[in-house]
């Protein structure tokens, strides 16, 4: 999956301000196609984890009532401007991506 994720890091009053957005359909498999009454299989994102230089900063575990394309944002206390940012997801049918970015 390509280019799923914009992320934006800067340092603020001492801090890492961190926004992530990803591009994810998140269905939830109770909505049901009009034409033939079927539902949608469930699609969404289950995990998502994010390091600063190799420190886990953020574990989240999701589920099918997040919204699609979902907006995480979080503080983090102690970074720097030009530390690594690393954001990883997986989804329940196996699909991952992961993003960097230098937190400027």
């Amino acid at each position: 999956m390509a280019a799923s994720m914009k992320i934006r890091a800067r340092i603020v009053d001492g801090s890492a301000h961190v926004a992530v957005l990803i591009m994810h359909p998140m269905e939830t498999g109770q909505r049901k196609d009009p034409a033939t009454g079927q539902a949608y299989p469930a699609h969404f994102i289950h995990s998502v984890t994010a390091t600063i230089n190799d420190r886990q900063v953020v574990s989240a575990q999701w589920g099918p009532a997040i919204s699609k394309n979902p907006l995480l944002a979080f503080r983090v206390r102690g970074a720097k401007a030009g530390d690594r940012l690393v954001v990883a997801w997986e989804d329940n049918k196996g699909e991952k991506d992961r993003a960097e970015a230098t937190i400027a």
